[in-house]
């Protein structure tokens, strides 16, 4: 395909895939466009564990998604973004190759039913400020007057490697905008997930790096309360963005805080954190701190607390 021609260098031939997953023997994931399955791949010379996510071309679903995610993660190489290993367009396999994140994704770790592993506070911020990084390159550092509107910012693609570091992924219906040119936003059909989608998208179809941030916020007050966004838990209790603010508001957020936290989030850091998480949801857009700002205020509140955790 033409659109693929400045990628041209991460083509792999199909048969490769197939030995490196062992004709896609191990599956680890679901998106909504097809399988992701686990492999191992000779890369520069080094055996290298990789994701692979394949398109089901059964439904005929994902071409669009595949192109956009290839074309924006090529050239980006920044830590906290999931990395484009390769691709294979091959007939109708349409796949594309990731590193391997190996612990998964972060909202299997806010359920208050987890039992894979409790995530401490200080866990938690520093995956929050590496999310932080990641979204402010997007948004201020991918190109001269150019942003990446992600479109999809949730808990479940935050994903984290195996030294816990946060990376953002699936960037399937991200947009490339051009930014400080009084053209930073894209008219389009509303997508991204209900819950995290801003609702002045929802009504306007227009969607700017102000969205992104909303949706960030609705992911801080996941990790603030141990709960993933509009899935019912056993008590019955629905996490979402009026019903955050309508406690913020109320001073009545100890009430609804992860409880592995009560004994080591300080009441200091217990404000600050959500103080950042309700600015980012602010029903106008303007009112909203830009994500260089967020990832600064984040930064220093993980400062303060390893100094306090390590004092």
């Amino acid at each position: 395909m033409s659109v693929l021609k400045e990628s041209q260098h991460l083509k792999i031939p199909l048969q490769e895939i197939e030995i490196a997953t062992k004709t896609f023997q191990e599956c680890i994931g679901k998106g909504g466009y097809g399988m992701v399955y686990k492999g191992e791949l000779l890369l520069h010379g080094k055996l290298t564990t990789i994701a692979v996510k394949r398109l089901n071309e059964k439904f005929g679903q994902g071409l669009k998604e595949f192109l956009t995610e290839i074309q924006l993660l090529t050239g980006q190489n920044h830590p906290n973004l999931i990395s484009l290993l390769g691709y294979c367009d091959d007939g109708n396999e349409k796949i594309i190759v990731y590193e391997y994140a190996e612990h998964g994704s972060l909202d299997h770790y806010l359920r208050r039913n987890n039992k894979i592993y409790a995530l401490t506070w200080l866990e938690r911020l520093k995956i929050c400020v590496d999310a932080a990084r990641g979204l402010n390159h997007l948004h201020n550092h991918v190109g001269k007057h150019q942003a990446i509107i992600h479109r999809d910012i949730k808990s479940s693609n935050i994903l984290l490697d195996h030294n816990w570091v946060a990376k953002i992924s699936d960037f399937g219906l991200s947009k490339l905008t051009l930014s400080g040119l009084d053209r930073s936003h894209v008219i389009s059909n509303a997508c991204g997930t209900y819950g995290y989608c801003e609702p002045e998208y929802f009504s306007t179809g227009i969607v700017k790096k102000e969205s992104d941030v909303y949706s960030f916020g609705m992911v801080l007050f996941e990790v603030f309360c141990g709960r993933v966004c509009f899935i019912k838990d056993d008590d019955g209790f629905l996490l979402s963005a009026p019903l955050v603010k309508d406690y913020y508001k109320k001073k009545k957020l100890d009430e609804i805080v992860d409880p592995t936290l009560r004994e080591q989030i300080s009441f200091e850091s217990m404000n600050q954190f959500s103080s950042i998480a309700y600015q980012c949801l602010h029903n106008d857009r303007d009112q909203r701190p830009p994500m260089n700002l967020v990832k600064k205020e984040l930064e220093e509140l993980l400062k303060m607390e390893v100094s306090l955790w390590f004092s």
